[in-house]
């Protein structure tokens, strides 16, 4: 009896989820071929399971895993432009899509996983000075957006249209009131636009060097050791 008392305060209910999230850490790490299985397999269950506004969190959580097969699993055939099109914008939504923006270097993730992201921007500011009453874009914001550009690539790439969409939006917010920080973005915003359809300008000209070093999402991606039909 003394012996199963010491257990269960050992064991207490805070001890057992510490290491419950240790183990989903791992798994979201996706590090080993073990965990991207487990995480491509939440992935799905999360899907099938159906988006609400009750677990979206869960799903933004996925896109920081940064690993195709895991983003394929929570997609299925869906159009990763709509994923969360169901999810009312919101200043939690936004401010975690810009975070994503500013962690991920231009071509360093996924294409489908910026769709997502690009998806619920463009949705969020369909009515620009409703998404601005949500939150309220800063110049780097902005700045994070237009790095994802490819200019190479031209307006014809529907990721690219996306981004020139959300920059017109925004832009369009110049001279609407007087309100200092919007005016600034608004300007950026067509700045960037400007300088993408512009053959004699670059990228490079209106934002900052830094953010627009490239990557590549599949240099340090693990695969899974097997892929499940679905």
């Amino acid at each position: 009896m003394a012996k199963q008392e010491a257990a269960s305060k050992l064991w207490a209910r805070e001890s057992i989820l510490q290491v419950e999230n240790k183990i989903l850490q791992q798994i979201m790490a996706s590090r080993t071929p073990e965990s991207v299985e487990a995480a491509t397999s939440y992935a799905r269950f999360l899907r099938l399971s159906g988006l609400d506004t009750e677990n979206y969190p869960l799903f933004l959580k996925m896109l920081e895993i940064e690993n195709h097969y895991v983003l394929d699993a929570l997609l299925g055939n869906s159009d990763p432009f709509l994923l969360l099109s169901t999810i009312p914008p919101n200043g939690y939504l936004i401010a975690k899509c810009f975070m994503l923006l500013t962690r991920w270097r231009p071509g360093g993730i996924y294409p489908k996983t910026l769709a997502i992201v690009l998806g619920v921007l463009q949705n969020a500011y369909s009515s620009p000075r409703d998404g601005y009453k949500i939150y309220k874009l800063s110049i780097a914001d902005v700045d994070n957006l237009g790095k994802h550009l490819e200019k190479d690539k031209g307006q014809k790439d529907e990721r690219n249209r996306c981004i020139l969409d959300i920059l017109d939006r925004v832009g369009s917010l110049e001279g609407v009131r007087s309100d200092d920080l919007m005016e600034q973005v608004a300007r950026q915003a067509i700045r960037i636009r400007g300088n993408f359809f512009d053959n004699t300008k670059m990228l490079e000209d209106c934002i900052p060097q830094v953010l627009l070093v490239r990557g590549d999402y599949r240099a340090d991606e693990t695969a899974p050791r097997s892929l499940f039909a679905d």
